[in-house]
């Protein structure tokens, strides 16, 4: 029987947290003595170079004479700026996710009858196997989203003639037939979720193959599957924000890891999912929800800067919030001054708040990312530049969009495939080496003790 089948403690079946604690802790002593990066993160806040990538280039800062200095941030796919194509997109009002797909996959722009077709594709590849949906997510529910995705995407291997290929022709279909899936998986997922522990109805709408992947998400999780074409270009915008963001960032790099032991593309994807669950990767945006509900909570007005900005000084010095001291949607590992998808997205949240009743939660939002960069400087004595990342603002477009907070992150997820994709096809075309960091020991060598000596 399992602990948890059995529900004993494992302090109770003679297992010692202490002693796990005392045995796996190493002091900050041994990583400045052996030159060890923790994060693989330079000491000011730098990463660590560990590879080279024609998919993206995220840029935040720049190095002169040898010291970091801030700059106003850009992200570029395969060289072209994101801003360009996001603007690009909103001036010729259409959707745009698609194209930055075939962009990250392939390398360059689609003509106009390469969109076409490749649109067509991802909706034909859209439909999942054959009784998948029931056996696999229906019947065994998870309060998850993303541990749900994870498990469909490994549970896919099994329907594939030839899921261990790496052969690049296997591999770039079976990334299309996965950025195709994971929206209707998510979509599905959840309304499993509602009916077994919301208990609320369960609405499982047929795809429509003319529909972007946008309105898919939109259409699958309406009761009524009604949206507006503005509602979709704004989903589009999230979607085309989260597609990539370069080989460092933690998911990304989890999946050249497994890609680089030559391991199967729903191994390496599922990776990447379980990476971007992490609080501190793509569930950011959760805990952004949960730290404006303790501003709403517990202050008269949210939109008195006075009251915004006296309670961020409680967050930060642990005195408010959930007591860590951070302040989420604020910094990051790159971006300095400014985070280019953060700008995308505080515009088009602005356009959608303002006289509605999402006006004064835009508000809060924005005077949290105009005080506290100052407040951070003041308390904690840093003179790091900070600056609203995607996290801050991409949560109050998902409550515009009337998407639950169950979905921030698994949104993510569905974006970010294509990035995963496109890196994993890298990583299999030039990599070409299992990627293998040294660990330095640092336990005392001991000699073996006899079971009926111990004590």
């Amino acid at each position: 029987m399992s602990i948890i089948e059995s529900k004993v403690s494992p302090k109770e079946m003679g297992l010692y947290i202490d002693d796990v604690l005392k045995y796996n802790f190493i002091s900050q002593e041994n990583y400045e003595k052996f030159g060890v990066k923790r994060g693989l993160r330079n000491s000011d806040g730098t990463g660590v170079m560990a590879g080279v990538t024609r998919v993206c280039s995220v840029e935040g800062y720049f190095i002169d004479d040898g010291e970091k200095k801030p700059k106003e941030g850009n992200l570029y796919y395969r060289g072209i700026s994101l801003t360009d194509i996001v603007n690009a997109c909103i001036e010729e009002d259409r959707f745009g996710f698609e194209e930055v797909v075939f962009l990250l996959l392939f390398g360059v722009l689609p003509t106009a009858d390469q969109l076409k077709t490749f649109c067509d594709i991802l909706s034909a590849c859209r439909t999942l196997p054959e009784d998948f949906i029931e056996d696999v997510i229906m019947k065994i529910p998870s309060k998850d989203i993303m541990n749900k995705i994870a498990q469909s995407v490994l549970s896919l291997y099994t329907f594939d003639d030839t899921p261990d290929s790496i052969e690049l022709d296997n591999v770039i279909r079976q990334s299309i037939n996965l950025i195709s899936q994971l929206p209707a998986i998510m979509a599905y997922a959840y309304q499993v979720k509602r009916r077994q522990f919301y208990h609320k109805s369960m609405y499982i709408h047929p795809l429509k193959p003319e529909l972007s992947t946008a309105q898919t998400i939109l259409r699958s999780l309406r009761a009524d599957k009604h949206y507006t074409d503005e509602e979709a270009k704004l989903l589009d915008i999230c979607l085309m924000v989260h597609a990539e963001h370069g080989g460092g960032n933690n998911s990304t790099f989890a999946t050249r890891v497994l890609t680089s032991a030559g391991t199967d593309t729903y191994s390496a994807i599922a990776a990447g999912i379980g990476a971007l669950k992490g609080t501190k990767h793509g569930g950011a945006n959760k805990k952004v929800a949960e730290m404006l509900n303790y501003f709403k909570n517990d202050l008269d007005d949210i939109t008195d800067e006075n009251q915004v900005r006296d309670y961020l000084a409680k967050i930060l010095r642990k005195e408010a919030g959930d007591k860590t001291g951070l302040v989420y949607g604020m910094g990051h590992a790159v971006y300095t001054i400014s985070d280019p998808r953060a700008r995308i997205l505080k515009k088009k949240a602005e356009e959608f708040a303002v006289g509605s009743e999402f006006e004064d939660e835009f508000r809060l939002i924005s005077a949290i990312e105009k005080y506290t960069p100052t407040l951070f400087a003041e308390i904690k004595g840093s003179d790091k530049e900070i600056c609203a990342n995607v996290d801050l603002y991409s949560g109050l477009i998902y409550k515009i969009l009337r998407i639950p907070d169950d979905l921030y992150t698994p949104v993510f997820a569905v974006a970010r495939c294509a990035g995963w994709s496109a890196h994993r096809i890298e990583e299999i075309v030039t990599g070409k080496r299992i990627i293998r960091p040294a660990y330095k020991n640092v336990n005392q060598k001991i000699s073996y003790t006899p079971l009926s000596i111990r004590k």
